[in-house]
């Protein structure tokens, strides 16, 4: 079976010629070729500098279409994506006959005129993928207008979260983003961690205020002396235009910050087995990060924004904190509740985290697809 998938995903040209991409896509569609033959990417090539994370595909089977690159908030943005779109749809229909079934992910600038182009003008398998905050009141237009859409045609759409009235066509799906093998790693890694002790503390994400950095650097940098004595170090992985403001304002805490920059999966994962706290007190648009279920798996407790789906996964003391507010002092009560834990309160803790954790293997959402989206 052959798959085309659409997305806005950021490809790039290393020195040696080869294509990368956005790691934490290029690892689930690597994962994909377990079900099929053949995996066609269309997606955006930047001629920027490729980051650490980005990866390369595993195989060649999996194929490459590059669009230009599209999107962005100024009118000059929205124009281009206007002026491109028959370029676009004419990628997209020439690959398509090429498979036996698609998957758009949305939402992005291409989605606003690919899904009716897909709804209305395409006839073979595919669905949609929702990776934002579904449920979001505010959304931005374009995001609003894919929305909308999506609810206005009959194919199944995967959605972060599980909703009040939601239609059976609009089935709740993991973000997928460990290994059978990194989840029976991750049980060990965990089983030898200690609150006890110095605490690591860890983020990952986007270096922005909207991702919560700012509250995170000044809420430590208000604990008690006793209290920041208790941390040993904060990892802040990943770049943004705000990081030399970040590094600043971290010297002023006299809390122990380190920040990484962009980092590769595998070093990723190895600072979540040092950690013991994983924080995001997000207020951005948000699905359900991957980073929050990555954590978990190698025994850190998350502190985390109660929004869109992430209270749907993550249960207040059962096994993480949710933000009663999304402030320096929600964050420090938060931490507070760490400190305090007992030894088996913790262990507890992490205990109740493995219960949530197999559905974002990519074997549990490789089976989901072929059984409940392509089925039929």
């Amino acid at each position: 079976m052959k798959l085309a998938i659409i997305s806005h995903t950021e490809h790039y040209k290393t020195k040696d010629g080869s294509i990368v991409g956005w790691g934490a896509t290029i690892n689930e569609i690597n994962h994909l070729l377990d079900k099929f033959d053949t995996i066609f990417h269309i997606a955006m090539m930047h001629s920027d500098k490729p980051p650490l994370s980005a990866l390369p595909y595993a195989s060649d089977r999996i194929i490459f279409v590059p669009l230009p690159v599209l999107g962005g908030t100024s009118i000059k943005d929205k124009l281009k994506i206007i002026y491109k779109a028959p370029q676009v749809i004419q990628a997209v229909n020439k690959t398509l006959k090429l498979v036996d079934c698609f998957q758009l992910r949305t939402p992005t600038g291409i989605g606003v005129f690919l899904i009716p182009f897909l709804s209305l003008c395409v006839k073979k398998k595919g669905w949609y993928k929702y990776a934002g905050n579904w449920n979001q009141e505010k959304p931005p237009l374009g995001y609003q207008l894919q929305r909308w859409m999506l609810q206005k045609q009959s194919r199944k759409v995967t959605i972060n979260g599980y909703w009040p009235n939601q239609p059976p066509q609009y089935l709740t799906f993991e973000n997928p983003c460990l290994t059978l093998q990194e989840l029976e790693q991750g049980h060990k890694v965990a089983a030898e961690k200690s609150i006890q002790s110095l605490l690591t503390i860890c983020y990952v994400g986007r270096l922005e205020k909207p991702k919560g950095v700012e509250r995170i650097i000044k809420a430590l940098g208000s604990l008690s002396l006793e209290e920041k004595e208790r941390i040993e170090l904060v990892h802040l992985v990943g770049d943004g235009a705000d990081r030399e403001y970040f590094e600043d304002l971290s010297k002023t805490t006299g809390v122990c910050f380190k920040f990484h920059g962009s980092l590769s999966r595998d070093s990723v994962f190895e600072i979540y087995k040092k950690s013991h706290i994983f924080l995001m007190p997000t207020t951005a648009s948000e699905g359900f990060p991957k980073v929050i279920a990555e954590s978990m798996n190698y025994g850190c407790i998350p502190i985390v924004s109660n929004i869109s789906s992430i209270g749907h996964y993550i249960k207040d003391k059962y096994n993480g904190f949710l933000l009663l507010s999304i402030t320096e002092e929600g964050i420090n009560e938060a931490l507070r509740g760490v400190l305090k834990l007992s030894k088996q309160e913790y262990r507890d803790l992490i205990l109740m985290q493995k219960k949530e954790l197999e559905k974002f293997t990519y074997t549990f959402y490789n089976n989901r697809i072929i059984n409940d989206l392509l089925s039929d």
